[in-house]
């Protein structure tokens, strides 16, 4: 706090600068959707209203039937709460022997409420609701089965679209337990044979089903797995073995009955620190690495934190794994840790953490701290983890490197601080000062300490945001233009990119670096933000260019990675000559022209029915229909292997004989149609 309150005062110094904090731009602008585009899915923003508060339900073991042969034993590929790149998963994945059309049975008495045929995400999705008023859902399915089956085709031919979904009342198509409402497949988004189970109750909340016991067909006697555990500083006077570093840690086993790791060191440590642990889970007979459902933390003996993935809101909630683990050490260092404090930004309800700091643990010095980690699964197996930290107050030291020769400079930023090293070739007791610029004013920063020449400086970017850095010979620009605030509604435009936050895009405070570079006339490369940095919901972004393409129809935002890799976002056109798109990350982006028309052969006549091959090298198949006769004839499209094909169970639609023709539509309104003879 001393720094933070000298470098506020430092910063009222440098008011004649003319700064313009970001607080000051919030316009009360809210993303919207724009291209054609839905801000979330039809289904996103149904279950985006947040339920009543209230505890969670109770059922009692036996009362659901394992869907996936019931009284056998079974295996999971994936668990409830399990880490995902963007997501918690919401259920357990149910291994299906590697194959598909195994029968999928209704786990309860109840009624079909919904169910929906797609493509992409779940595929084909059934929900079951039950008297006690929870919903078992039921993903990734090849076929559905009993009259709801044929009310789904009937509905396809109306509408003339294979995607397609469809609510039912209570009651039109009622269930029994143990009945077969399914078969099991690969569908959607799924990489394997499985069957995908949730349990959901009426806010779309999705618990764990193994929460409540009694699935014989699921044995797991196997303990978490500890891989590492870290200490991270949090405020800008903590440090981790005297540095503002965060610091991982590989423990040991201890021999002795249990599972028991330790760190056999003390940890020195002052200040605001927070606490993170990676690790997996494993049923019996298998190798999967499953998630942890349940991780508590003691301080010296004293219940201090702990959270349970048994419940988590769908769809929003799950997107606060990003939130939950360490997402930038993620996708850099390709180590998965869970933190275990309650960050900002978080809303989800897991957590038992009564102190203050919310799990956050203040180290005060000649103070020493036991912690105790316990992972738990879901049938509490549990390892356990100790550890302890010692409270070092904080001082300059230094320390020389004869390889060090000349001044350089770097800097990252670290939640508000920004953390700049300069390597200093000087053999000074003391490092030289760091000057940060704003015009032609300048305020000096002193080391906090050396390590191998390298001098470290920390500085609370909440005190206003400079425009250069210089150590020595060396400068640097500060590329963040703007610090965009979490919890607000805010705007920030340049002269070639605009941004629209709702008041929940952001987990936390955002220093956002924009940059544009033109390259052929209408067009440029813009990049906004950095992908380490995670969205909650999305923002709209509007890109700028200097001349707008003389085909605005068939043109669109791309997102652009390193070398030719390219995807669709799309984006709505104003009279500005502005395009506008609702995106979920940061990354860069180009506007593309799609000219060219998707592709289609037939390959094959499997069985009597038809099968082809179609692409599209740009924006994407957005629509396909095949007619015989001039009538329509359902088609199913699987994305995985870029086929559409029709299906030996379609009993309304015309015979595959005769003239035909394929159309094909991209998502930027080219359109092929290919002529047929079958």
């Amino acid at each position: 706090m001393r720094v933070l309150k000298n470098q506020l005062a430092a910063f009222r110094q440098w008011k004649a600068w003319g700064w313009a904090l970001v607080w000051g731009l919030a316009l009360g602008l809210r993303p919207s959707p724009a291209g054609g585009q839905e801000a979330d899915t039809a289904e996103e923003r149904r279950a985006a209203r947040p339920g009543p508060a209230g505890a969670r339900p109770v059922v009692a073991p036996g009362y659901f039937l394992f869907p996936i042969a019931p009284g056998t034993p079974s295996f999971l590929a994936g668990s409830m709460g399990e880490l995902r790149p963007n997501h918690f998963h919401g259920g357990l994945d149910i291994k299906t022997a590697g194959g598909v059309n195994r029968p999928v049975y209704a786990a309860a008495d109840g009624y079909v409420s919904r169910l929906k045929q797609s493509s992409f995400g779940y595929g084909n999705v059934l929900y079951l609701t039950h008297p006690n008023g929870l919903t078992t859902v039921y993903g990734h399915l090849n076929a559905f089965r009993g009259p709801v089956a044929a009310e789904l085709l009937r509905q396809q031919y109306a509408q003339q679209a294979y995607e397609v979904e469809l609510f039912f009342p209570k009651d039109q198509y009622p269930v029994r337990r143990g009945e077969v409402v399914a078969l099991s497949g690969n569908t959607g988004g799924s990489v394997g044979p499985h069957l995908h189970w949730e349990v959901r109750d009426a806010q779309d909340r999705q618990y764990n089903p193994l929460q409540w016991g009694g699935f014989a067909e699921i044995q797991d006697h196997v303990a978490p797995t500890l891989q590492a555990f870290a200490v991270e500083p949090l405020g800008i006077e903590a440090r981790v073995d005297k540095r503002f570093d965060k610091k991982l840690f590989v423990p040991r086993v201890l021999p002795g009955p249990g599972v028991a790791t330790a760190w056999p060191d003390t940890i020195g440590c002052f200040g605001t620190v927070g606490l993170l642990v990676q690790g997996f889970d494993r049923f019996d007979g298998t190798w999967n690495k499953n998630g942890i459902q349940r991780v508590a933390v003691k301080v010296n003996g004293v219940p201090y934190y702990e959270h349970r993935i048994d419940a988590v809101p769908f769809p929003t909630g799950t997107r606060q794994v990003a939130n939950f683990v360490d997402f930038q050490y993620q996708h850099t260092l390709g180590r998965t840790l869970q933190k275990l404090w309650v960050d900002e930004g978080n809303d989800l309800a897991m957590y038992t953490a009564p102190g203050p700091g919310r799990g956050r643990l203040t180290v005060e010095a000649g103070r020493v701290y036991t912690v105790d980690v316990v992972l738990a699964d879901s049938y509490n197996n549990q390892t356990a983890l100790r550890f302890v930290l010692r409270g070092e107050a904080p001082a300059y030291f230094k320390t020389r490197s004869a390889r060090v020769k000349r001044p350089a400079l770097r800097y990252e930023i670290d939640r508000n601080l920004l953390k700049a090293v300069a390597a200093d070739p000087d053999t000074a007791a003391v490092g030289g000062n760091l000057l940060l610029y704003k015009g032609n004013r300048q305020l000096e920063v002193r080391p906090s300490y050396t390590v191998g020449s390298e001098n470290v400086y920390l500085y609370d970017l909440r005190a206003g945001l400079p425009d250069s850095l210089r150590f020595g010979p060396v400068t640097k620009k500060f590329d963040r233009q703007v610090m965009i605030p979490a919890g607000r509604e805010t705007s920030y435009a340049t002269a070639h990119v605009g941004l629209a936050f709702g008041s929940q895009s952001l987990f936390a405070n955002l220093y956002l670096s924009t940059g544009f570079r033109p390259e052929a006339p209408g067009s440029g490369f813009w990049t906004v933000g950095s992908p380490l940095a995670p969205l909650y919901y999305p923002v709209r972004l509007t890109l700028k260019p200097a001349a707008p393409p003389a085909d605005l129809r068939r043109s669109a935002i791309y997102a652009v990675a390193p070398g030719s890799g390219r995807a669709y976002v799309g984006g709505l056109w104003d009279e500005q000559g502005q395009i506008s798109a609702v995106v979920k990350q940061f990354a860069s982006y180009r506007i593309l022209t799609d000219e060219k028309a998707p592709t289609g052969s037939l390959v094959g006549r499997p069985g009597g029915q038809v099968l082809f091959r179609v692409g599209d090298d740009m924006s994407g198949l957005a629509s396909y229909k095949l007619l015989v006769g001039g009538q329509f004839r359902l088609l199913r499209y699987e994305y995985k292997n870029a086929t559409l094909f029709t299906v030996p169970t379609d009993t309304l639609g015309p015979r595959l004989r005769g003239p035909a023709e394929l159309r094909l539509t991209d998502q930027a309104g080219n359109e092929r149609v290919i002529p047929l003879q079958l």
